[in-house]
Formats: C-alpha cells, structure tokens, sequence
C-alpha cells in the first residue's frame, strides 16, 4: 500500500483513540456529563491532563500496529501522540 496512505491510516487511528480514551475517562470516572466535565476542566485549567489520560489508548493503537507489522501505521499514531503532546503544552503554557 501507499506509504502516505498507511502513515494517514495511523494517524486517524490515533486521533480516534486519543477521543474515545478521553470520552471513556469521563464516562468512567467523571460523576458529570460530557460537556460539563469538559466546562469544569477548562475552568480549572486541567484540559490537558484529561486529554493526556485520553491518549493511553494511543498505546494499544501504536503496539499492535507493531506486532501486525504496519510500522507506517504505528508511526502515524506517534505522530498524533506528539500532536495530542504539542495541543497539551500549548495549554499548560497559555
């Protein structure tokens, strides 16, 4: 396959892991809804955490693209962990 193909095919797997991790912490684990967890979490300045217990997932995504052999796919979902990274910074920092 295409090599941009396969990098983009991980890297849209990253993105959607990242979500569903984050969507899954504050269904599991947040007593509020959705878009309040998210409201509380802007307010207290704890966006990035949240989205950084969301990209665990993105561990799953990344060594079982290993393990089949899709190094291409693997290295799309480290470049979205690394975009997730950089969107976590620019919180912390501004």
């Amino acid at each position: 396959m295409n090599t941009k193909k396969e990098l983009m095919i991980g890297f849209l797997v990253g993105i959607i892991a990242n979500s569903i991790g984050t969507l899954l912490y504050i269904l599991l684990f947040s007593d509020l809804g959705i878009m309040e967890t998210f409201q509380a979490a802007i307010e207290q300045e704890h966006l990035g955490s949240l989205l950084a217990l969301g990209a665990i997932l993105n561990l799953i995504a990344f060594f079982g693209f290993l393990k089949i052999r899709r190094d291409q796919r693997a290295k799309g979902v480290l470049i979205a962990t690394i975009l997730t990274a950089m969107v976590i910074l620019y919180y912390k920092v501004f």
